[in-house]
């Protein structure tokens, strides 16, 4: 039975001339929403998330996606894999940071993975810099070998094949190949004896809360690493990392460009025409703002100092207010009669 195979730029709803960055980030955003992890037991998402990643494989390689521009399906016969010289734990990194800390990338010669934590802060968490709490669950040492993996008395020796390289040599003609070596899985030692509490790893799962200093002026996407705090390594290998990946809140007042903020300002007609102070409230508390005879609609009004600071430049920005006229929605008898007055006498100058 022959059955169709979806275009690819229309499972990543791209267009067809769509720039690599562009299906990177198409790739990203699906990915985030189907990958098996965040949907656990869905075989539905399970599909979609491998047909989502067979197309990104096929257009994020120039040479593969032209043969699919030209051929279609049919120019990918006999091809597979994904796209050459491309990592995807380069994406998965980036993508699956959560509440509960996700792995990225291979472990190396039996070297803890790294994390992801992906953490909200608000603007006011952000302007002052704080210490925030952080759990996640994660691979740590196993407190029953000491990470070692060996059974209590017993300690691990060096691996005969690679003689404590992780590494073994092929000699193929002219060629000499490196592969991780399969006896001790390139750690560089074996065990006479596994420890019972974690069969050899030298870790376990647990639960893991720690306290992360959130510097003052992070912006959306800076990343702070925490050096040894991802997972635990393989019999007493070095540990992972952790990444805490800062997003921003969106605040109902304000909006953040760098280290300036802006703001809506309503004002009444009579002040923005005589001129006066209006009271403006910033992310430390109310400040003056003097405000200039005859100041026009959409008027920009800067307070400086009242915004953020940002990584680059511990000085604050500024808060920029954009004026717009506010308009009274209940008027009594009196203040009706008065601005009846004041259009009659703009009436009367007119006609002079």
């Amino acid at each position: 039975m022959v059955t169709s195979k979806l275009d690819y730029y229309e499972t990543l709803s791209v267009s067809r001339d769509a720039s690599p960055e562009e299906i990177k980030k198409a790739f990203r955003r699906l990915a985030m929403k189907l990958h098996p992890d965040r949907n656990p037991g869905s075989r539905d998402a399970e599909e979609q998330f491998k047909t989502v990643k067979e197309a990104f494989d096929v257009l994020y390689d120039p040479e593969r996606r032209a043969l699919y521009d030209r051929y279609g399906h049919a120019g990918l016969a006999g091809q597979g894999g994904a796209s050459p010289g491309f990592d995807p734990n380069e994406i998965f990194g980036d993508l699956f940071g959560s509440i509960f800390g996700s792995a990225f990338g291979p472990a190396r010669n039996g070297r803890g993975r790294d994390l992801v934590y992906a953490l909200e802060l608000d603007l006011e968490q952000v302007s002052q810099g704080e210490s925030v709490p952080l759990e996640y669950e994660t691979l740590v040492g196993c407190d029953d070998c000491g990470g070692s993996g060996s059974r209590p008395g017993s300690r691990p020796e060096r691996c005969v094949d690679c003689h404590g390289t992780g590494e073994i040599r092929i000699q193929q003609g002219f060629f000499t190949l490196r592969q991780t070596c399969p006896r001790c899985q390139g750690r560089g030692q074996t065990q006479k004896g596994d420890c019972r509490g974690c069969r050899g790893s030298g870790r376990i799962r647990s639960h893991r809360r720690i306290e992360v200093k959130i510097p003052p002026g992070v912006d959306e996407g800076d990343r702070i690493r925490l050096s040894g705090q991802g997972e635990a390594g393989e019999a007493g290998q070095p540990g992972g990392d952790l990444y805490v990946e800062i997003h921003l809140r969106a605040h109902p007042r304000f909006r953040r460009e760098g280290g300036d903020l802006y703001c809506e300002l309503p004002v009444r007609y009579p002040l923005l025409a005589l001129g006066g102070v209006v009271e403006v409230e910033t992310l430390h508390g109310k400040h003056p703002l003097p405000i200039g005879p005859a100041t026009p609609d959409g008027a920009l009004l800067r307070l400086s100092g009242q915004g953020v600071p940002t990584l680059k430049n511990k000085k604050r920005g500024d808060l920029i207010c954009r004026v717009t006229v506010e308009i009274p929605t209940h008027l009594t008898a009196d203040q009706k009669r008065l601005l009846q007055e004041l259009e009659s006498s703009f009436a009367s100058a007119r006609k002079v």
